[in-house]
């Protein structure tokens, strides 16, 4: 039996990485698409064609493909209220140029659109299932609204596309910009014992990004899916202050303290987010496998 041909795009991003050799352990033959000029050196051995390619001007020439998942576009919150169109912009044009492409094809691919967690509004009973109240809390929330209206568009002509929304992920490889390599940046280069923090005692859902990168390879290999949106999500939240206090401990930095600066308080945090994933976990069986603590320990070893 020949190998099925999967296109992940934004391959060389944190994900990317961990979604590629996923795919791999599941004897997918993986197409990269990302806007370097190459593929990254550590997934030259994993990825079997790649293509540099502006997803926001056209979709590349991939021909025939089993599937797609898509994992670019603009990602962070904070940054959106600075440039919205943009996001708006951008995270749209993928989705439009992707789903023309395939839907031109005599083969129709199943598309999984990575939508988020953060599109959920916070005023309401936890945990949050996938008929959960939006709230457009952000531009970023916004773009990726309308992307998951634009596959509500392309299930209507006839596209085998589903929306996975994601709750936060940590996990090795994970640049600055987020919780955890954060903590370990201001630990790292302190040279005294107190690090500066936001509110710190905000709790959210985090799940290792391996599982997550599983669970999107469930998500377009099943052979039929019976609903169009999938949370993937550990259904547990942690707060910063208890994710900042495992971090210690695996540095073996237990004499740090911190400090509020107000000036990393956002005034709009809510006080905590849990998602509930037993839709795919009932369907699929997936469900997350690595803990929290092992997820810290495995990043400090990626970055130390």
């Amino acid at each position: 039996m020949s190998k099925k041909r999967v296109v992940v795009t934004g391959i060389n991003g944190f994900v990317g990485h961990h979604l590629a050799r996923e795919l791999i352990k599941n004897n997918v033959s993986v197409i990269g698409v990302g806007h370097e000029p190459e593929v990254s050196s550590d997934l030259a051995d994993v990825v079997e064609e790649y293509y540099k390619q502006d997803l926001v001007a056209a979709w590349p020439e991939t021909g025939e493909v089993d599937g797609v998942i898509n994992l670019a576009g603009l990602a962070a919150v904070g940054p959106s209220f600075d440039d919205p169109q943009r996001y708006i912009n951008m995270n749209s044009a993928i989705v439009t140029n992707l789903c023309e492409y395939y839907q031109k094809q005599e083969q129709h691919p199943r598309i999984v659109i990575v939508s988020s967690g953060a599109i959920y509004s916070p005023n309401q009973s936890l945990p949050i299932s996938e008929d959960g109240e939006l709230g457009l809390t952000s531009p970023y929330v916004v773009s990726k609204v309308l992307t998951e209206n634009q596959i509500i568009y392309y299930r209507q002509r006839g596209l085998d596309c589903v929306v996975a929304r994601p709750f936060n992920h940590i996990g090795p490889g994970q640049a600055k910009g987020f919780i955890l390599p954060d903590f370990y940046d201001r630990i790292s280069s302190t040279s005294g014992d107190v690090i500066s923090v936001g509110n710190i005692e905000t709790k959210r859902d985090y799940t290792d990004v391996r599982d997550i990168a599983r669970a999107y390879t469930k998500l377009v290999l099943a052979p039929k899916l019976k609903l169009p949106i999938y949370n993937v999500c550990s259904g547990k939240s942690l707060s910063g202050k208890e994710l900042l206090g495992i971090l210690k401990s695996t540095m073996g930095r237990n004499e740090i303290t911190f400090e509020v600066d107000p000036r990393l308080v956002r005034p709009t945090d809510i006080p905590e987010i849990t998602g509930d994933s037993s839709r795919i976990q009932d369907e699929l069986g997936w469900h997350p496998e690595i803990s929290a603590s092992q997820t810290i320990a495995d990043f400090v070893n990626s970055v130390s």
